[in-house]
């Protein structure tokens, strides 16, 4: 059975972009079943706009509601998805025709992948591309090494997507999560999806376009402050998704069954989980013969 769509759009004062992002979901050469507009109280004229060009289109459904910031709209979003696998967008970029269509041909065949994320392209005020890799990747699952490292394994919002079940359940957070997450909710669905269990694949498709405009590119405010603060947050929401999925360091004991579940991992990957297999309450020899292993791919 093939499997369907939602995309759900976000946008925050974007009434200069947010239209072309809409497009772009619209124009795919697999179409979604819902393209969901999320506006999150925009003041620039957004709202009319959605109303006059997107109020009668069956195609889309527009939420309009007051500020409450990106995770919140991701929340709206969410409840309002009726598709197999959901697809976030930010309102200021777009993706190629054929995105859906390269995303849903590992969703298809790969009931076992949970959360497939893409490479992007920047363009604006700068043009390069941007990737976790340069081949297609299974990456096996990632909850030990998101949990111990609190690594990322994704892309931001334009790039994700992930199957509804697993959207929702990352989604479930208590409330003064909202003001942490104000900004930066991608890290809800990246984290969360890690460490909730979810198989993770990634496609380079070369189909997501990320605007740069201003300084909204996340590597724009690398401060030692905004370092600090971004990882004691991320640190945080991993321990909430680790508390909700049962994992503590006991878990630790199990980096080795997790490495197995990669088919083809990277040289880096392979340190990760070395350095992860050197951890735990095993005898010290124990912890060095798991490592070498990993290292020697003696799985």
């Amino acid at each position: 059975m093939s499997t369907s769509f939602s995309v759900i759009v976000t946008s925050y004062n974007y009434k200069a972009f947010v239209e072309e992002a809409i497009e772009s979901a619209l124009a795919q050469t697999r179409a979604p079943a819902q393209v969901i507009v999320v506006d999150d109280g925009s003041t620039d004229g957004s709202v009319e706009l959605l109303g006059e060009r997107y109020g009668h289109d069956p195609r889309v459904t527009l939420l309009c509601g007051e500020n409450g910031g990106q995770l919140v709209a991701f929340q709206r979003g969410v409840a309002a998805a009726t598709g197999d696998v959901l697809c976030f967008l930010d309102a200021d970029d777009r993706w190629t025709p054929d995105y859906l269509q390269q995303v849903g041909a590992i969703y298809d065949v790969r009931r076992d992948v949970g959360f497939v994320f893409s490479d992007i392209c920047l363009f604006g005020n700068e043009q390069r591309t941007v990737g976790y890799a340069d081949r297609p990747m299974d990456l096996g699952h990632t909850a030990i090494c998101t949990y111990v490292l609190t690594y990322w394994y994704g892309a931001p919002t334009s790039a994700l997507s992930l199957r509804a079940d697993f959207a929702r359940r990352c989604l479930e957070l208590p409330a003064d999560y909202t003001r942490t997450w104000r900004l930066s909710a991608d890290n809800c669905l990246v984290y969360g999806a890690s460490v909730l269990g979810a198989r993770k694949y990634y496609l380079p498709t070369g189909s997501v376009g990320y605007r740069i405009h201003g300084n909204n590119g996340w590597w724009s405010n690398r401060t030692p402050t905004a370092n600090y603060l971004n990882r004691l947050h991320s640190r945080a929401l991993v321990g909430h998704y680790a508390r909700a999925a049962g994992l503590d360091d006991s878990c630790l004991e199990l980096a080795k069954l997790e490495y197995r579940t990669k088919p083809d991992p990277s040289w880096a990957e392979k340190k990760r989980y070395a350095s992860l297999a050197l951890r735990g309450a095993a005898p010290w020899w124990k912890r060095y013969e798991r490592a070498l292993s990993v290292l020697t791919d003696r799985k």
